[in-house]
């Protein structure tokens, strides 16, 4: 399913280059933007599960998520919601708290039932005597269901500034 979901996502990333420019609802400080007509109500997941995060409501970033969520970060990889839940939803829940994350560019296509949407930020803050200052990049894949729009596959990354 990966490679399947890999391969629609970079034809939409050639396919999709004429999108049309708009400002996530969301997401005033995001600066570059292309965002495809109909991705509104997924990029509006995206945000969601942030917010989400941020406010420790973990039950309300958990229902995001589609059941089989992959998710990769730094080398690492959970495959499910419920390895999600096990494993790092405590962890980034108080990472997304003690930090402040601004996106700076965003873009986002559709194909049919699939959205690919990608953020660039920068994150700031610090956790206990820990400073925290990463440039990040993040992809989300959702999917609609019966259920609406879920993330399916999350990718992040960062790197200092």
């Amino acid at each position: 399913m990966l490679r399947a979901l890999s391969a629609v996502t970079m034809t939409l990333l050639i396919t999709a280059a004429p999108a049309t420019a708009q400002t996530p609802e969301t997401s005033e400080q995001v600066g570059a933007s292309a965002l495809m007509p109909g991705s509104e109500e997924a990029v509006a997941i995206v945000d969601a599960f942030h917010d989400a995060l941020r406010r420790g409501d973990k039950a309300g970033a958990v229902e995001s998520l589609d059941p089989s969520v992959v998710i990769f970060e730094e080398g690492y990889v959970e495959r499910s919601r419920a390895e999600y839940e096990a494993h790092h939803l405590d962890s980034d829940a108080s990472y997304a708290a003690a930090s402040t994350s601004a996106v700076t560019a965003r873009s986002a296509f559709v194909s049919g039932d699939v959205v690919w949407v990608t953020s660039e930020g920068r994150t700031t803050g610090g956790v206990g005597e820990r400073a925290i200052d990463r440039i990040t990049t993040e992809t989300m894949v959702l999917v609609r269901g019966a259920s609406g729009w879920r993330i399916r596959h999350i990718h992040w990354s960062s790197r200092a500034p």
